[in-house]
């Protein structure tokens, strides 16, 4: 058997395994200017197609309904791990967003012809950006365009990047034509720039009962996140209305929220439903959000969800919140939602001795030497001010001594290196004022020799043994200065413990409660955190045809899930030989009738699974 499937029930909370099947044999990055993310893609782990290591046993055992290896097919399309992104798809064609890596430049889109089973076209990103999640085809029927559009994200890596949307004709696949590229927000904090603001994902729809067309984008340089633009004359796109619904979600949860308290939007979907159209909005560690869209000008909430005070696999936490993707299902009656999460562990710290002993939490530096169950950090600490030049930071005095830093003015690697060339052997950095949040996390992406974590701005105050009692923070840049270079901190002890992987939520879409919640066991179990791949939840797609939605599950590969009577059960899985890296997902019918569920696997390309009609 393959195990217990794991799922966490609202009602009591109870945690319930249920017998599975018999088993046969098998980002997104937001970038400040110090290098800070918002989201953990900087610890992804692709290579998932190397032989027989580094992943969970092949796995093949699909309901009756949907098969691979009768009538399914695989086309590649990567030329090097971590290349192949979203995918969506129209007619008789595939579209599959081409990351970042292993070189920038080659970011775009991969057209594929479903009949033939091979790659037709490719659309190139602009130089200096790549394409991510949230590209989709539509079809336009307006004064300015008849026919369809592909809009996808602009993500920038290089001085000539652009951000916003492009939108490129696909009447024609074989030959796709660009109407616009690099659409969006031309404004930051209310500064006009030359080019419009990287987006993270792009979703359009058009207005029935008006006949306009609109696009909603994830800005990810400012609060406002939510943008929304008319691409009626999609060869010249206008802006319409940008929001910010960071602190509406907040407010539904409990205090202090989840983990990292950073609520942003990561991506959406808009559908009609009873006449009204309605944004279903992925807020990260705000949950899932719905809006009603029926004047874009001028979004207004209808609800949001809430995250339990502990998290439901691992309740000795808090939740990790990642509220990451959402559907609706086909009748509306339940909203499927993933939360991503790539970091299996948690940091738990401690400051102080004796009565006086607190305990902190914080995050992991990208690329430094990592805290896990075999190595902790321990030590007295120092503060060191910004630790911006080797002229500033104070000599630490003796051994094992762990630098506490203040976030701003420059980046991470560079304060990073700054105290491990002083003579640190570890590094906390603690947050500034500002940045929406002067307690919240981030991820940073940083390189280093030493252990490095990024920690709220309370808790490094109060590591360095200063009296809140009079603290101040404002997310305007005020408030108490951080402790002067030199000031003697107390002794910390930091170690990370197993948290588990990201996992899967329904809710019910009338008043946005939480139904149900399902993990695959491999992503709950410790022994599992290193070596298999990353095995969070990324993407749902919901069936029009039945009570099933499928799920890529990364490196878990493609998992099928039955959600009647509000329950979710996994009814399917598969994982090829040698592994799987999915990322999206989407259920698609050719011209022709045919079903299919399509798959796009970062270090291949397209997978193409057979649906039976129902």
């Amino acid at each position: 058997m393959l195990g217990a499937i794991l799922r966490r029930a609202a009602a009591g909370g109870a945690l319930i395994a249920c017998t599975a099947f018999a088993a046969p044999v098998l980002a997104h990055e937001r970038v400040t200017d110090d290098g800070a993310i918002s989201d953990t893609w900087a610890a992804m782990a692709h290579h998932q197609h190397d032989g027989q290591e580094g992943h969970i046993a092949p796995v093949d055992d699909l309901p009756s309904f949907l098969s691979y290896t009768a009538g399914g097919f695989r086309v590649e399309l990567a030329d090097g791990p971590g290349r192949v992104a979203d995918v969506s798809a129209k007619g008789w064609y595939a579209y599959l967003t081409s990351f970042d890596e292993p070189v920038c430049s080659t970011g775009g889109v991969y057209v594929v012809d479903l009949r033939t089973k091979q790659r037709v076209a490719r659309i190139p990103s602009h130089t200096d950006t790549f394409a991510g999640e949230g590209s989709q085809v539509i079809t336009l029927d307006t004064p300015y365009f008849k026919g369809d559009v592909l809009l996808y994200n602009n993500e920038t890596c290089g001085d000539q990047g652009v951000g916003g949307v492009t939108i490129v004709d696909v009447r024609d696949p074989r030959r796709p034509k660009k109407l616009v590229e690099g659409f969006g927000d031309f404004t930051n904090k209310g500064r006009s720039q030359r080019k419009a603001n990287q987006i993270h994902s792009a979703f359009g729809w058009q207005d029935a009962a008006t006949g306009r067309a609109y696009a909603i984008l994830v800005d990810d340089m400012e609060a406002t996140d939510v943008d929304i633009i008319d691409i009626t004359n999609p060869s010249r796109p206008t802006f319409v209305s940008e929001t910010d619904w960071s602190a509406k979600t907040m407010a539904n949860e409990f205090p202090g929220g989840p983990h990292n308290q950073t609520p942003f939007l990561h991506d959406m979907v808009v559908k009609r439903i009873a006449g009204h159209y309605v944004g279903l909005l992925s807020y990260w560690d705000g949950g899932y959000l719905k809006l009603n869209l029926d004047n874009p000008a001028s979004p207004t909430y209808i609800d949001d969800s809430a995250y339990d005070r502990f998290d439901l696999f691992q309740p000795l936490f808090s939740p990790e919140g990642n509220g990451h993707q959402s559907e609706f299902t086909r009748d509306n009656a339940y909203t499927i939602a993933t939360d991503e999460d790539f970091d299996a562990t948690r940091l738990v710290a401690t400051a102080g001795v004796g009565a006086g002993e607190f305990e902190f939490t914080g995050t992991q530096g990208s690329d430094t030497p990592k805290i896990d169950a075999d190595t902790s950090l321990a030590g007295p600490t120092k503060g060191v001010g910004l630790a911006c030049d080797a002229g500033s930071v104070p000599a630490p005095g003796s051994p094992g001594v762990v630098a506490v830093i203040e976030r701003g003015v420059c980046d991470f690697t560079v304060k990073v290196g700054t105290v491990e060339s002083a003579g640190y052997v570890g590094a906390i950095v603690f947050n500034r004022t500002g940045d929406g949040g002067c307690e919240a996390l981030v991820n940073m992406s940083v390189s280093g020799g030493i252990p490095a974590m990024f920690v709220a701005r309370r808790d490094g105050f109060r590591i360095l043994g200063q009296d809140l009692a009079g603290y101040v923070c404002s997310v305007d840049g005020t408030g108490t200065p951080g402790p002067a270079a030199g000031t003697a901190g107390l002794p910390v002890n930091v170690r990370a413990t197993f948290d588990g992987w990201g996992y899967i939520h329904l809710f019910a879409a009338s008043n946005m409660n939480r139904l149900d919640s399902f993990a695959i066991p491999e992503s709950q179990d410790p022994s599992k955190a290193e070596g298999f791949g990353d095995l969070s939840v990324h993407e749902v797609a919901t069936d029009p045809e039945r009570d099933v939605a499928y799920i890529s599950y990364y490196a878990g590969g493609l998992r099928v899930l039955s959600y009647r009577g509000g329950n979710l059960r996994q009814i399917g899985a598969f994982v090829d030989e040698g592994g799987n890296n999915f990322w999206g997902v989407e259920w698609h019918r050719t011209p022709d009738g045919q079903r299919w569920v399509l798959a796009s696997d970062r270090d291949y390309g397209l997978y193409a699974f057979k649906l039976r009609a129902p």
